[in-house]
């Protein structure tokens, strides 16, 4: 299961101080997850073709080999932290994926 979470920065929170938080707690934490395959975290830049503003700053993109597990991994303590703080600083949406294939 892919999930993305599309965001911008909440009034006040600057790109400096959520962009370290996310190098020195989201990144490491997140990765450390038996139910995370992969946490990356993207700084959107441009809108191809155009030269609109993204309508996010940032993209995640979560890779969970196992929802069940990811749904316990998330209510640890550590988890319920990092969730509680990346919430006071971001406007987040969740989207949830089902790949297309041939």
């Amino acid at each position: 299961m892919i999930i993305f979470a599309v965001f911008n920065l909440k009034p006040g929170v600057s790109v400096e101080e959520y962009e370290a938080w996310a190098r020195e707690t989201d990144l490491p934490t997140a990765n450390s997850l038996k139910s995370i395959d992969s946490f990356r975290v993207y700084r959107s830049t441009s809108v191809l073709g155009s030269d609109e503003k993204p309508p996010f700053g940032y993209i995640e993109v979560l890779d969970v080999n196992d929802m069940e597990q990811f749904a316990a991994d998330a209510q640890s303590e550590i988890m319920q932290e990092v969730a509680s703080t990346f919430q006071g600083m971001v406007d987040v949406t969740f989207v949830m994926t089902e790949e297309l294939v041939a």
